[in-house]
Parts: C-alpha cells; structure tokens; sequence
C-alpha cells in the first residue's frame, strides 16, 4: 500500500529485527501490513485485524503490540521485533521456539508467532511465572487447535530452562 498519487505520504525508518528498514507509506497503512507487504516479514500473521486475537503480536520498543492496531507512521524511530528475529542468525531455535517443538504446543501454527512474542516479553519480565500468571498472560490470545495446555507446559519449560541457565552463568 504505497502511497496513490494526491495521497499523503511518509516516509518512515523502523529498526525491524537489529536492522533499520525504511518505507514510504500513507497514513492509514498498518504496522501489520508494512512488515508483510513492504518488508516481507509474513511471520506476523493477520487473523481479527480487530486486536481480538493476537496473532498480529509483535514487540514495540520490547513491549507487545497488536501491528493490526498500530499505524505503520506510529512506529517511526521505534524498534520492532518479530517472530522472524527470535533467532536473528537463523541458528537454531531460540528456547520457547525450543519448548513449543518440544511439546508439540502448535497444531495449524497460525497463532504461534503471537503467542510467542507475547511470551517472549512475559518470561523476560516474569521469569518465574505459575501456570495460572502464564494462562492470564495467554488471555489476549487465542488459538483454536490446540487447548493451551502444551502451550503453557512449553511457556513454563522455557521459564524454568532460562532460569537453570542463569543459575550456572
């Protein structure tokens, strides 16, 4: 969604994943859809585009952020992260990624990229959360295949796989 001639347009420079990408966008074009069309980051999925459901959850300025509620103008000079920077150099699966194979938390996979962002900033601020703070934390979203329960068994096996880390550090 470029900008048509007689629209408005800006110009707009966002630090996606460690790397600053810059876009010329009209002021009605979402978060949510510069990082799929313009930027080619598809991991972010579009599900309610209503922020219902929270598979649009990508992480602004470390905090997470409904993109399909968010114009792409608003993110200018931000830092955004995305399921596509948890493993920045495309080693390996970063720990929750790690947990989620683990216990086979995913069915259809379309909620996952949210559910992992949002658990991403969860666990970096509750590194040791009960399986009720982690369901609390999963409220905002939602996923139809799978019941949460392998969904938290994987938050709190990341939580605790961090921790043990951090204990031997």
């Amino acid at each position: 969604m470029t900008a048509r001639p007689g629209s408005t347009a800006h110009d707009i420079a966002v630090v996606v994943n460690g790397a600053e990408r810059r876009a010329r966008v009209i002021p009605r074009m979402l978060l949510a859809d510069v990082l799929r069309e313009e930027w080619g980051l598809t991991g972010t999925h579009l599900g309610c585009e209503h922020g219902a459901c929270g598979a649009c959850t990508v992480l602004v300025d470390g905090e997470p952020t409904r993109s399909c509620l968010v114009f792409a103008v608003q993110a200018d000079g931000c830092r955004v992260d995305t399921v596509e920077g948890l493993t920045p150099d495309g080693a390996g699966l970063h720990p929750l990624q790690e947990a989620f194979r683990t216990r086979h938390a995913l069915q259809c996979g379309f909620c996952t990229p949210g559910i992992l962002m949002t658990l991403v900033a969860y666990l970096r601020d509750h590194p040791a959360p009960s399986e009720t703070e982690v369901r609390e934390a999963l409220s905002g979203n939602l996923c139809r295949c799978t019941g949460y329960q392998h969904i938290v068994q994987a938050a709190l096996d990341a939580a605790a796989a961090a921790r043990a880390g951090a204990a031997s550090a």
